[in-house]
């Protein structure tokens, strides 16, 4: 159960959210994910405080497949820096974190996909 991870990160809008989290799925690099409604973000960046409408994607993984995510996102995401944040789930349905565990089984993974491996 101390192997999932909920991984939290933000995009400009829905579309490239969408596009974002179609990806990560298709990948096997997490069970599912969830778009969230858009939020206002307030932050500061170069020197001056910001704020930007966001669109928040909740990612459910683990940590094996942990690297391979945040490097799709990473390649991915239209940010210059995007949060790319891990929180260690402690507790949970068991069915639901086998299923998580289940679906990011590196051996489900696409081999013709130009992803980088752990």
């Amino acid at each position: 159960m101390d192997d999932t991870l909920l991984v939290l990160t933000n995009l400009p809008d829905a579309a490239s959210a969408a596009k974002l989290a179609h990806q990560i799925i298709k990948a096997h690099c997490a069970a599912c994910v969830n778009q969230l409604a858009p939020c206002t973000s307030t932050y500061r960046w170069q020197g001056k405080i910001e704020t930007a409408s966001e669109v928040p994607l909740l990612i459910k993984t683990t940590i094996a497949a942990y690297p391979r995510l945040e490097a799709l996102i990473h390649a991915a995401h239209p940010y210059e820096l995007p949060e790319i944040i891990a929180v260690t789930v402690t507790a949970g349905l068991p069915a639901y974190l086998n299923w998580v565990s289940q679906e990011t089984n590196e051996s489900l993974r696409d081999p013709h996909m130009n992803l980088p491996k752990e």
